[in-house]
């Protein structure tokens, strides 16, 4: 199938995945390196299955570079469940968690880390409407910070961190789920960044984890087996049964950005992308209007609003008849919202463009 029998896919996650991964999951997935049957149904103490597994582990050190002293872990629950067991596991007592509330899913790791032990907003952009990211000179950890937590670029509202904050010895921890790997990162100034696959690693079921070791190592013994970072980290991610199938295919999605040639390449075809969609928007004389500030736009989410919310919902109508799919906003902040995640192809989003002028001819 070419990309023009395919949906122009938007959706902010799950997401668009690359079509030659697909189509390589398609032809292993009955019978996997001639074992007579599919990855899915093999025991996951089994050694093809382990190497897939570290297979994976691998490419992801090997694409972000990481140092050593770091582990990988393929968790399950999402980045929402990461909203607990950071604070389960690093929230010590006499210590506060610091976070930057940048938005919807900075607010939901506030909420979740208020539920176990002192945590403290040092810097938002609520009064803003979350359109922004705030500045380094914004963010300044407590004495007594266990770590500062951020939200590396926020879905919904469409906005990104240029450049990460500095925060000395208190390690910095971030949720990239929606933009892991959409450039390079330099991981030694985190301790730990962590990930839902299901935007630019893969398919929904596995999380994964970037930390340093010494952060993994000493859970403490009254939280539950399965929440705890130093059972996964000493069991290579195998304590239970791993979603075997997205860690697979978490292999092949990094295969795939490393046959691009890295992150340095993935970035150049990242902006190139946003930089057509914001050009559209920009150059459109108010007929659409981006929502983030400029200095804080995403690279994977653009959003941007009409006059109205009539002529919103018929652009919505028009591009669906139109073969694009997940143009509309999230249901909190509504507009309009083009998820143009690493997978998804130039050709789509100059497709979108020319849509967008097209619909601005016809009703502007």
């Amino acid at each position: 199938m070419e990309q023009h029998q395919r949906a122009y896919n938007f959706n902010a996650g799950p997401a668009a995945l690359p079509l030659e991964v697909l189509k390589r999951a398609q032809s292993e997935f009955v019978d996997f390196r001639s074992q007579g049957m599919s990855i899915m149904e093999m025991s996951h103490r089994g050694a093809v299955y382990e190497q897939v597994h570290n297979e994976a582990k691998q490419l992801l050190k090997e694409l972000l570079h990481i140092p050593e002293g770091y582990d990988v872990l393929f968790l399950q629950g999402g980045a929402s469940t990461q909203f607990a067991m950071v604070p389960m596991n690093l929230l010590a007592g006499g210590k506060v968690g610091a976070y930057v509330n940048t938005g919807s899913w900075a607010s939901k790791a506030v909420k979740e880390a208020e539920l176990i032990g002192e945590t403290q907003v040092i810097a938002s952009t609520e009064s803003d409407r979350f359109m922004r990211m705030p500045t380094a000179e914004e963010i300044v950890a407590p004495e007594n910070a266990a770590y500062v937590h951020i939200t590396s670029n926020e879905t919904i509202e469409g906005t990104q961190f240029a450049t990460y904050p500095d925060t000395g010895d208190v390690p910095l921890i971030a949720d990239m789920s929606s933009d892991i790997l959409c450039r390079p990162v330099d991981v030694s100034k985190f301790g730990m960044i962590y990930a839902g696959a299901q935007k630019n690693l893969g398919p929904s079921g596995v999380t994964v984890v970037i930390a340093k070791e010494e952060l993994l190592a000493n859970s403490p013994k009254t939280i539950p087996s399965m929440l705890r970072y130093s059972i996964h980290h000493k069991n290579n991610s195998l304590y239970n049964t791993p979603p075997s199938f997205s860690v697979y295919m978490v292999n092949l999605v990094l295969q795939w950005l490393k046959e691009r040639g890295g992150l340095e390449q993935v970035e150049r075809d990242n902006q190139a992308k946003a930089e057509l969609l914001y050009g559209t928007i920009d150059n459109s004389g108010d007929f659409y209007r981006g929502c983030a500030a400029r200095d804080s736009r995403s690279i994977m989410n653009v959003t941007f609003r009409l006059a109205d919310e009539e002529l919103e919902k018929a652009f919505i109508k028009e591009a669906g008849e139109a073969g694009f799919v997940g143009l509309k906003g999230h249901r909190s902040v509504g507009g309009l919202r083009a998820s143009i995640y690493n997978a998804v192809p130039y050709a789509s989003c100059e497709a979108l463009a020319q849509f967008m002028k097209q619909f601005q001819q016809k009703n502007g």
